[in-house]
C-alpha cells in the first residue's frame, strides 16, 4: 500500500485536457467539412467513371437477348461469353486486333528506347535550353492531330508506306513520345543522384553507374511508362482512320462498323477496348505517382 501510494504521489494525477476555444472548434469543423467535401467529390467522380464501365462489362458478359432487354440488368445474369464470341468472330475483328497489338508493341519499343536517354538527360543535366525543350515537348503533345494527319498521309502515299501498321506505329511514336519522355524524366529525377555519385567514386564509369545503379531503380517506373504508351497507342483512333484503309487497327475497325452493328457488338467492342486500360490501372497504379516525380512504395 505504501509503495503504491508513493508511486501515485510521484506521478501525480493526469493533467486535465484543456478545452478547445471557439476559434479552434470552428477550425476543426471547417477542416472536417472540407475533408467530407473532398471525399464526396471523389466518390461522385469514381461513380461517374466506374458506372458506365460496369454497365459495359455487364452487357459484354451476358447473352445477346439480355443486351437488347430493358431495363438493363446490373449484374450479368446469366453470365455468358456469347456476346464476346459474337464480337470476336465478326468480320475483320481478329485481323484488326492483330494490327492493334503490332502497332502498340512497335510504339512501346521505339518510344521507350528514345525516351529513356532523353528523359535521363532532362532529369540529370543542366544545359542551355533545357526548359525550352521541356516546353517544346509539351507543345508537341498539345498539337492538334487533325493538323498532322493529312500532311503525314500525303507523305506516306508519296513514300509508298501508306496503309501499313508499321507506318501507323511511327505516327503513334510521335504522338506518345512527349508523354513517355516526361514520365520517364520524372522517374529518373526521383532516383537520388548521390547513389550514382557513390557508384562513380567506387570506380564505375558514368555509363556503368547508369546501367548498374540508376536503371534498375528506375525500371518499375519505366515499365509503367511503357505500358501507358501501349494503352495510348491501343486506344488511338483518329490517326488510324486517316492512315489506314485495308489494315485498320481495332478502334478504327470498330468505329467503321459502328453504325452498321447492333448493341451486342457495341458493348462487346467497348469492353474489349477497355481491357488493356483496366489491366494497366490495376497492375501499375502504384507507379502513376512517377508523373509527379514521386515513387509510392
Amino acid at each position: 500500500m505504501s509503495s503504491a501510494h508513493s508511486y501515485q504521489t510521484t506521478l501525480g494525477a493526469a493533467p486535465p485536457i484543456p478545452a478547445l476555444t471557439a476559434a479552434q472548434r470552428r477550425a476543426r469543423l471547417l477542416h472536417n467539412v472540407r475533408r467530407a467535401a473532398v471525399y464526396g467529390v471523389a466518390i461522385v467522380l469514381a461513380v461517374w467513371i466506374i458506372l458506365p464501365m460496369w454497365l459495359i462489362a455487364t452487357m459484354a458478359l451476358t447473352t445477346a437477348d439480355n443486351v437488347r432487354s430493358f431495363p438493363k440488368p446490373f449484374f450479368p445474369s446469366p453470365f455468358s461469353g456469347e456476346t464476346m464470341a459474337f464480337f470476336l468472330n465478326s468480320q475483320g475483328i481478329l485481323e484488326a486486333t492483330y494490327n492493334s497489338v503490332a502497332v502498340a508493341v512497335i510504339t512501346l519499343v521505339l518510344s521507350t528506347l528514345i525516351a529513356v536517354p532523353a528523359g535521363y538527360a532532362i532529369a540529370r543535366y543542366l544545359f542551355r535550353g533545357r526548359d525550352v525543350i521541356r516546353l517544346g515537348i509539351l507543345a508537341v503533345r498539345a498539337f492538334p492531330i487533325v493538323v498532322l494527319a493529312v500532311p503525314i498521309a500525303t507523305i506516306y502515299i508519296q513514300l509508298g508506306i501508306f496503309d501499313s501498321p508499321y507506318s501507323l506505329a511511327l505516327m503513334h511514336v510521335a504522338l506518345t513520345l512527349p508523354t513517355t519522355i516526361l514520365v520517364i524524366a520524372s522517374v529518373f529525377a526521383s532516383v537520388p543522384y548521390e547513389l550514382e555519385e557513390a557508384a562513380q567514386v567506387f570506380g564505375c564509369t558514368p555509363i556503368r553507374a547508369f546501367l548498374r545503379v540508376v536503371l534498375p531503380l528506375a525500371t518499375p517506373g519505366i515499365a509503367a511508362a511503357a505500358l501507358l504508351t501501349f494503352v495510348l497507342s491501343w486506344n488511338e483512333v483518329f490517326a488510324a482512320i486517316m492512315l489506314t484503309l485495308l489494315h485498320r487497327t481495332l478502334p478504327a475497325q470498330i468505329l467503321y462498323t459502328l453504325d452498321k452493328s447492333g448493341d451486342p457488338f457495341k458493348f462487346a467492342g467497348a469492353f474489349f477496348m477497355l481491357l488493356p486500360a483496366i489491366v494497366f490501372i490495376f497492375f501499375v497504379r502504384r507507379y502513376l505517382f512517377n508523373m509527379w516525380g514521386q515513387i509510392n512504395k
